[in-house]
């Protein structure tokens, strides 16, 4: 059980009580999408699912699964959590993106959990919309213009890029 002067579950360095705590007790709304990422993780350390679910979108209520949200926090061990990015997300933007690894333990067994989740704040509270598993999707830019099957090679042989160099790609 952690109680409000232990160190915060979200591996942010702060005692519980001065950081995740108050937002689970419903004592305070989390202030940005980063902070409700955190106390989301933290409401899995400490089991509270009704967090989990009253910090839902309403578009995904419809999808959440309580018994296997319950059951992923009483089975596992949460050993710390990386925020490895976000998008906007701030007090006084609408939508922000959060980018992070959970780590926990499974039957003595470390595993992560990474994920690119979007939220939305409404009526001046935050709340989680879905997440992607994985590591985020960069836009790739390209510096210079993409060769087709059918053009000329750049290589310089005279032949079709796919009878040239596009037979090894």
């Amino acid at each position: 059980m952690i109680t409000q002067s232990d160190q915060c579950p979200c591996s942010s360095g702060k005692p519980f009580g001065h950081c995740c705590g108050p937002y689970i007790a419903g004592e305070a709304a989390a202030p940005t999408a980063e902070a409700l990422m955190r106390s989301r993780y933290c409401a899995y350390a400490v089991q509270a699912i009704d967090y989990l679910e009253e910090t839902l979108a309403p578009s995904a209520r419809r999808d959440y699964d309580r018994q296997s949200a319950s059951d992923w926090a009483r089975n596992s061990e949460w050993t710390g959590l990386e925020v490895l990015g976000t998008e906007a997300g701030g007090p006084q933007d609408r939508d922000g993106v959060v980018e992070f690894i959970a780590h926990f333990r499974v039957d003595g067994t470390d595993r992560t959990h990474h994920e690119t989740s979007r939220f939305t704040r409404r009526d001046g509270r935050w709340f989680y919309v879905d997440g992607r598993v994985g590591r985020r999707q960069e836009t790739v830019v390209r510096q210079t213009p993409k060769v087709g099957r059918n053009d000329p090679c750049s290589c310089g042989s005279g032949k079709k890029y796919k009878k040239c160099c596009g037979m090894a790609a």
